[in-house]
């Protein structure tokens, strides 16, 4: 996901300050510091990375469902076939109902928003409140018969900040209990009130992004990873196969999940089914507004994808461009670290005014542009690119990003910072004025990697607010930006000036190709990290990842003098006091400092007023040094 205001920061981003107060020595730190070895041709990591099988394919959804925009209601019924694959037998089920962070202003979700200082109902009329109510829930037979109706024991629970008003999640006990290697089926009817579009879902005007809108199980393993809603975090899910009939009003344009197999005309109501294998979770959007672009990408060695586009028409203009972004993508992506496995990617462009910009789900994501977009400033390129890169991290890997979204959201953000350094170029800084409407481009200031696309600035204003290591949703409201997405990029980033791209490239195609489908936590990602660098990383894990340290040195003297000495020396006629000046020699001392708690290696450089220089390398460790 893009964070709603990363754009308007693009024209706010500081140029001042100290380069050696560069965070994690992104600035400070060259590969001559540390000396890198190469990766070791024969890794026994490799010997898992085999042509890739489907996904386990625990959580199936047979959907139907009903959009009634007078209401802006749905109304649906879903039929769950799920394999408890765990280890141990499940007793009972978890369900998610994130619209019900909606409800009212006592959820969890709304909560945190306020406690970071931002309350999108504060000023909310009954409109833009929305919920999702579980009206049956049966079990099953296995010969297709109605089971167990469990719909009274179905309860709302509240096991991360005991909240009891919260209904995000839900909970039903099971009798009998689904063992390891059984199936269970439960069949769902429920309906739904959209809340405002903000925040990934919702409606404005005839517009309707349609996300976390269906009731959706936990993952089971040795017990339920299931968690509320928060507004710091984004989902988690098993992969599944989706087949989904979705009935809107005759001549809405509709984008979904996965590929279109067919659409229905009855009366005034067209029915379109898409159906998608290996996905956990799907997404739609519908409009009587969108103009539908189509575009074919192919590339040598990789399979091609048809991309669509649902454009508002004032932005049709700029369709090439999302196509542009998208391409990138699954170019360089794809040739870095594994194809793109699905054969369509649909990119939604949101209605003026719409808060569900930015956001990534199987195979569709939506974008966000202006209607004012210089070229040359990767806007709306940078957006659509970040959020088609999501379909290999978010969608294929698929790590928990309730409890570690940076596996994700921080590994995409350093690879789409690299596809802006080397294939969208010039990249100009760009101010906007006048309710952030009005553009303004700097042809003199090109954006740099470091401090800019991997948003360095933006990182220093709070860099010790929590450690990378803190549960996503644990992170305080505010901080999950920095985290998430810039404290890991900058750290991949520095990763990369130690070890060279060469090597991280090959971290991350192994990472991918290893954990694809397979829900990866950090530990397997610094595992891949020590292997192929050959490198015990525990000393970076400590002081990068682990901890909240700031990362701070300075120069606190320089001096240069004539090489004198002065005093009592020893020659044929015993001691005697000599003064020695050497008029064309001179010594240049250097005081370096540790300002912050933070400890890495540091070079120093200094160089001499007729262009030679001179290169030291410091450990970082102690409070100060003299070279």
């Amino acid at each position: 996901m893009v964070v709603a205001d990363r754009r308007r920061l693009r024209g706010q981003i500081l140029r001042g300050g100290a380069a050696l107060a560069a965070l994690l020595a992104v600035v400070l730190h060259s590969p001559a510091s540390i000396s890198a070895q190469p990766p070791s041709a024969q890794l026994p990591i490799a010997q898992a990375l085999t042509t890739p099988l489907p996904s386990p394919r625990t959580a199936n959804y047979d959907i139907d469902v009903t959009l009634d925009p007078a209401t802006r209601s749905i109304t649906g019924t879903e039929l769950v076939t799920w394999h408890n694959q765990g280890v141990v037998a499940a007793y009972s089920i978890r369900l998610h109902l994130y619209w019900n962070a909606f409800r009212n202003t006592n959820s969890t979700w709304l909560k945190q928003r306020r406690l970071a200082g931002d309350d999108p109902f504060a000023h909310a009329d009954a409109d833009d409140f929305g919920y999702t109510d579980v009206t049956k829930i049966t079990v099953v037979n296995p010969d297709g018969s109605a089971g167990r109706d469990i719909t009274k024991a179905l309860h709302f629970i509240s096991p991360d900040d005991q909240n009891a008003d919260d209904r995000s999640l839900a909970a039903a006990d099971l009798d009998p209990a689904i063992q390891p290697g059984e199936t269970l089926r439960l069949r769902i009817e429920w309906k739904g009130r959209f809340p405002k579009n903000f925040d990934r879902t919702g409606v404005i005007g005839n517009y309707y992004f349609v996300s976390q809108w269906f009731p959706k199980l936990g993952v089971f393993d040795a017990g339920w990873t299931a968690h509320q809603f928060f507004a710091n975090s984004e989902f988690f899910a098993d992969f599944g196969s989706y087949d989904v009939r979705m009935t809107v009003p005759k001549g809405w344009m509709l984008g979904a999940t996965g590929v279109e197999q067919s659409r229905s005309d009855s009366g005034d109501r067209t029915t379109y089914r898409y159906r998608q294998d290996d996905v956990h979770d799907f997404a739609w959007t519908t409009s009587p507004d969108f103009i539908e672009k189509r575009q074919q990408f192919e590339t040598p060695g990789r399979p091609p994808v048809q991309m669509r586009l649902l454009i508002q028409p004032e932005h049709e203009y700029l369709a090439d461009r999302h196509f542009a972004g998208a391409a990138a993508a699954l170019k360089y992506y794809g040739e870095w670290y594994g194809s793109y496995p699905y054969p369509t990617l649909t990119i939604v462009d949101p209605a003026w005014q719409s808060e569900s910009g930015g956001m990534e789900y199987p195979t569709i994501f939506t974008a966000g542009t202006r209607w004012l977009s210089p070229r040359y400033s990767n806007d709306p390129e940078y957006v659509v690119l970040h959020e088609a890169g999501h379909q290999f991290w978010y969608a294929v890997v698929a790590n928990n990003e309730v409890e570690f979204a940076w596996l994700d959201e921080g590994i995409n953000e350093y690879s789409d910072s690299r596809v802006q350094w080397e294939a969208l170029q010039p990249n100009y800084l760009v101010q906007r004025f006048f309710g952030d409407f009005v553009p303004w481009q700097y042809r003199d200031i090109k954006l740099q990697r470091a401090t800019d696309t991997n948003w360095m600035n933006t990182y220093r204003r709070a860099p010790d607010r929590d450690s990378l290591s803190t549960p996503t949703a644990g992170l305080w409201p505010g901080t999950h930006q920095n985290m998430s997405y810039h404290k890991a990029a900058l750290m991949l980033h520095t990763l990369e000036r130690m070890y060279t791209w060469e090597t991280m490239q090959k971290v991350l195609s192994i990472f991918f190709a290893k954990w694809k489908f397979k829900h990866p936590r950090p530990s397997d990602f610094f595992d891949v990290l020590r292997e192929v660098t050959g490198k015990d990383q525990q000393w970076f894990i400590d002081q990068v990842y682990t901890s909240s340290n700031r990362f701070d040195y300075s120069i606190e003297r320089l001096t240069t003098e004539p090489v004198q000495s002065r005093g009592f020396s020893e020659g044929p006629e015993g001691l005697r006091f000599q003064e020695n000046t050497e008029k064309d020699k001179f010594r240049t001392t250097v005081v370096v400092r540790r300002l912050e708690a933070g400890q890495f290696p540091v070079d120093v450089l200094v160089t001499f007023s007729n262009g030679e220089q001179a290169g030291e390398g410091w450990d970082g460790r102690g409070r100060w040094g003299v070279f």
